[in-house]
């Protein structure tokens, strides 16, 4: 039918292969019949019939639009109004008679600036997360949303969703070239919209979930949601200014790992979740109830398969639907936040799934990742790898670092995999894998990342921590990227975690031939800031329970137990205990239920609580055990070499040298009577906790109120306090003067 539009534009709009729909949709100054019109164009394929509205000046003009072609292309021609920027509404009648009223997307100006485009292309727009995704945006007076995604090589891409019946001729979006981002700007949506990109790549078409999407449908549906992430009014003003004074390597960080499905369900209805809001409020007073500075929780981002726990991420911007909203997670750190809580959560920039909405060929290219399964595929875990080389994926993880910690308030990220990021040959026979420019194994790629992200990180929020779990001997992981350094605040101690656990299984009889196992952990604590973890990991795949793992009778069980947990917290180091270990579960951690909380009924399992409990509010009132965790001067062997009796002995002293503590440990279940210890001055010393108390479960055998130092040279040191080291046990003890 006749029309001011190109045949072979209206072509390529029906076959869904326009990479610019408004150079022929909206509106456009055509010349018909020696004079200057305005031709407005809609592509309508589910309506009969349309009509231009325009009232510029209060007074309605409805114009009849002609089908100009039978798929639903309509046109009319209007006189120019002098503008250039015509304000109109489109009146459609849909195929069942419904008519209606509504904006044309077609004619709004986009919103990403050339700025933008070349800060995303160059990797270096930091709150890509304020442009990308799903933005509820007011242009001219009219509400809606402007939708924004990376895929450069689509051949089309549709904005698809429950406004428009999953329909993706409806809504297709303009590409912005050479930058490859793809925008369009939708009229009347809000709040709650459900929507998906419609990506068609040559012959083949699919639909992806928003790669910046703020949430998601509960799995397993897989639709991103609109919503307004700065709508939530937060109340934690005072503790982010004190965060951003806080030199935590001298604060004490006790860490509770929880993962948030499996922490406690309700007792109404043990298979239901328990909300974020419901978890805020039981949570926060069990952590303050126990004295943890910190929560860390298992991934939170948006993960379609449950038993992943989080850590087969798709919706990286998108807190998991599994516990509420994204509002509901901001009042959990807000209440978090207004009680002195921190919150640390686990992120996981080393992979992700293959799942078909997420992020896995996402254009109909290797996008996100790389082409070359030697590079771009984790065989162990069956996902793949980032391709941190191409600077929007960098620009991607990066910004999506700083959303956290921005939209969120959260006050820390711990890394997931660190090293199989750091290596090429990572879990990788030979052949498997492809060396750098230079012939090495290192992804010189994945550490630039790294550095980058840990700089910006600290740059823009100062106070917050990044961690990372690294378990190989990487050097300088927690060391600033100036000094050469991956610029991590801290590390997970996995060598000390493994070398501990395996000596904690052995029996007491067998653990002097394995004295080593324990003090190797000295010679390379002050290398890295060292976090110390007993995580989730220790407690899975048939590795059994902290509790379980212990040697002996019952009795001695829960004294091993009590022993490993006492002397974690004096040795040097900041503090990690998943959820459970903290009372003695049995149970190997199911993801699937809640913890045994029945147990605490018994009082060995109280006992072991009220000890965690006991520990971290010493931890917290003494400097000794806090304030030089990751300094040579904050630590002193006094016996490191008794390994028949199987005894430690060591002082902690915090930034004033006079302020110390001495610290014995016994793993063995025989009491040494009389045993003596060199001790820095002649003084009383009271004992401020024993692990073997009866308030603990303990046999209750110690030093009642404390000893008095003798002028008996032992150890080198010029006096000496003979003690009772009670069986598999820890006591501390500080000096008292005048």
């Amino acid at each position: 039918m006749r029309s001011t539009a190109p045949l072979d534009q209206i072509r390529l709009l029906l076959e869904q292969r326009h990479e610019n729909p408004f150079a022929i949709l909206g509106p456009h100054e055509v010349e018909a019949d020696g004079q200057k019109m305005l031709a407005i164009r809609a592509y309508l394929p589910h309506c009969s019939q349309a009509w231009v509205v325009d009232g510029p000046h209060g007074q309605e003009i409805c114009r009849p639009m002609r089908r100009i072609h039978p798929a639903g292309v309509f046109e009319v021609l209007c006189p120019p109004n002098g503008n250039g920027h015509p304000h109109y509404q489109l009146r459609v009648t849909d195929a069942s008679g419904n008519t209606t009223t509504m904006h044309d997307p077609y004619r709004f100006p986009p919103l990403l600036t050339d700025y933008d485009l070349y800060l995303l292309n160059e990797g270096k727009h930091y709150r890509a997360y304020e442009k990308l995704g799903a933005q509820l945006r007011t242009i001219d007076g009219v509400d809606g949303v402007n939708f924004a995604v990376w895929a450069p090589n689509a051949t089309s891409v549709s904005v698809i969703g429950d406004f428009n019946g999953w329909d993706g001729r409806r809504h297709p979006m303009r590409k912005h070239i050479p930058a490859g981002f793809w925008e369009l700007f939708i009229p009347g949506l809000g709040e709650g919209t459900l929507y998906k990109y419609q990506i068609r790549y040559h012959d083949r078409v699919w639909d992806k979930a928003d790669p910046f999407g703020f949430a998601a449908e509960l799995p397993p549906r897989t639709a991103s949601k609109v919503v307004d992430l700065n709508r939530y009014k937060w109340h934690d003003a005072e503790w982010l200014a004190r965060r951003a004074q806080t030199d935590w390597f001298r604060k004490p960080i006790l860490i509770y790992e929880v993962h948030l499905g499996s922490w406690r369900r309700p007792g109404d209805d043990p298979r239901r979740w328990m909300t974020y809001r419901e978890l805020a409020h039981q949570l926060v007073e069990y952590v303050k109830q126990m004295g943890y500075t910190h929560i860390e929780l298992l991934p939170i981002s948006e993960h379609p398969l449950t038993a992943s726990w989080g850590y087969q991420t798709t919706g990286y911007y998108a807190v998991t639907s599994r516990y509420g909203t994204p509002h509901d997670f901001m009042y959990f750190v807000d209440l978090c936040h207004q009680n002195g809580i921190g919150v640390i959560i686990d992120w996981v920039p080393a992979h992700f799934p293959k799942d078909g909405h997420g992020l896995a060929r996402f254009d109909g290219t290797a996008l996100y990742e790389h082409e070359d399964p030697r590079q771009g595929e984790h065989k162990d875990w069956g996902t793949l790898i980032f391709n941190y080389g191409r600077h929007e994926v960098r620009n991607f993880l990066v910004a999506n670092a700083l959303f956290w910690f921005d939209k969120y308030h959260v006050d820390g990220i711990r890394v997931d995999a660190v090293a199989s990021m750091l290596y090429l040959d990572y879990s990788r026979r030979d052949g498997e894998w492809i060396p750098n420019e230079y012939g090495g194994r290192e992804n010189l790629k994945a550490i630039a990342f790294l550095r980058e992200m840990n700089e910006q990180v600290h740059l823009q929020f100062p106070g917050v921590l990044t961690i990372a779990e690294e378990s190989t001997a990487w050097p300088s992981v927690s060391r600033p990227t100036y000094v050469g350094g991956l610029g991590f605040s801290m590390k997970w101690n996995m060598g000390w975690m493994n070398d501990t656990l395996r000596y904690m299984r052995h029996d007491p009889i067998h653990r002097k031939y394995h004295h080593d196992e324990l003090t190797f952990s000295l010679i390379y604590a002050f290398h890295e800031n060292f976090v110390l973890p007993l995580s989730h990991d220790e407690v899975v795949h048939g590795k059994g329970s902290l509790l379980g793992k212990m040697p002996g009778d019952l009795w001695q069980r829960f004294a091993n137990l009590r022993l490993l947990l006492s002397y974690m917290w004096t040795h040097p180091g900041k503090k990690l205990l998943f959820m459970g270990s903290d009372f003695g579960q049995w149970n190997e951690w199911d993801f699937d239920s809640s913890l045994q909380w029945d147990l605490l009924q018994w009082e060995p399992h109280q006992g072991v609580h009220k000890m965690v409990a006991d520990l971290n509010r010493l931890v917290q009132r003494e400097p000794a055990l806090h304030e030089v965790d990751f300094d040579g001067r904050g630590f002193e062997w006094i016996d490191c070499h008794n390994y028949e009796d199987s005894t430690l002995s060591y002082i902690r002293r915090a930034l004033d040298p006079n302020d110390y503590l001495v610290v014995a440990c016994n793993f063995t279940p025989v009491p040494r009577f009389r045993h003596r210890l060199g001790v820095p001055e002649l003084c009383w010393y009271e004992e401020i906790f024993n692990s073997d108390s009866m308030y603990y479960g303990g046999s209750n055998l110690g030093n009642g109120p404390g000893v008095q130092a003798e002028p008996i040279p032992n150890h080198g040191r010029p006096a000496s306090i003979q003690v009772v080291l009670p069986p598999l046990a820890t006591i501390i003890l500080k000096p008292r003067r005048g």
